[in-house]
């Protein structure tokens, strides 16, 4: 191991955590702090991966060490663990470090890291995968909030990019309001879509027997959210702000299709699709090709 490369310290051994592990390895000398006692992920040992077993709301002489030699902290955490823990590690990191966050939901934790790096004269980036970390960063788009532009900052970007990811700069009220359309919508769509099934009664077996790819494909979302953490559900759920108007524009939308069935309003189930296909806009024939191409796909059939 090179030892003149730049230090990092991974807060949180999780999903998020692995995810940024395998990013930053294979350039800077790498430590992972976690409360949970685990093992490193299988290549930790072989990329000389540091694990401490800890809790960075209360830094032990391990944790502190690391943090003030680091040049890149990167807090990978649940929201009330990453809030809890913002100051005992920001106050142990040396002037002029990078600490990045990677929460769902920005405006509370970009305030708290914006006060913090002020405070302590650190460069701070919020960075949000649109993902699941399993997927890696090939590809796959990573919204930013950069709440300072500097070398070490830019230098993070360029890793992201590097590994392939589509870096999409917001504003951290830009980003909750997009990512409230992104995942609140979505994951409430989908958790109505299984809260509809339990109240049908309907027989799983037979629904997967039967199912056409559409049904197929929102049963197979319905899977993949309950085999998740849903901390994670509910931290996109409860901790964004703008999340209660996209419910209630979901619950709204069901109403108003209700509605226009009810009274027999083909006219208005018209103008309602209308409405959608203006807004998918030129975007919409490309979208409908890909959702052709993932229905031909042989697990749908």
């Amino acid at each position: 191991m090179r030892e003149d490369r730049p230090r990092a310290v991974v807060v949180g051994g999780g999903r998020v955590g692995r995810l940024f592990t395998t990013l930053l390895s294979g350039h800077h000398q790498l430590t992972v702090v976690d409360s949970v006692a685990q093992e490193p992920a299988p290549h930790a040992d072989r990329l000389g991966v540091q694990w401490i077993n800890d809790d960075a709301t209360r830094p032990g002489p391990a944790t502190a060490a690391v943090l003030a030699q680091a040049h890149v902290v990167v807090l990978a955490l649940p929201e009330a663990a990453a809030l809890a823990c913002l100051h005992e590690v920001s106050h142990r990191m040396a002037a002029g470090a990078l600490l990045v966050e990677t929460l769902s939901v920005k405006t509370s934790i970009s305030a708290a890291l914006r006060a913090a790096a002020h405070q302590r004269r650190l460069e701070a980036l919020g960075v949000n995968p649109m993902f699941a970390p399993e997927l890696g960063f090939s590809g796959r788009p990573v919204a930013v909030v950069p709440l300072s532009r500097h070398e070490r900052s830019e230098r993070f970007l360029a890793l992201l990019r590097g590994a392939g990811a589509r870096v999409v700069p917001l504003a951290e009220d830009q980003h909750d309001r997009l990512t409230a359309a992104l995942q609140v919508a979505t994951h409430a769509s989908v958790l109505a879509f299984g809260h509809a099934l339990m109240e049908t009664e309907a027989e799983l077996e037979l629904l997967c027997e039967l199912a056409p790819p559409p049904h197929l494909t929102l049963l197979a979302l319905l899977a993949r959210i309950c085999s998740g953490g849903s901390e994670v559900y509910w931290d996109v759920q409860a901790g964004n702000e703008a999340g209660a108007a996209v419910r209630a524009a979901l619950s709204q939308g069901v109403l108003r299709l209700s509605e226009l069935v009810a009274e027999g309003d083909r006219d208005g189930f018209d103008a309602l699709l209308a409405g959608a296909a203006d807004f998918l806009g030129a975007r919409g024939p490309e979208l409908a090709a890909r959702c052709d191409a993932l229905f031909r796909s042989p697990e749908l059939s």
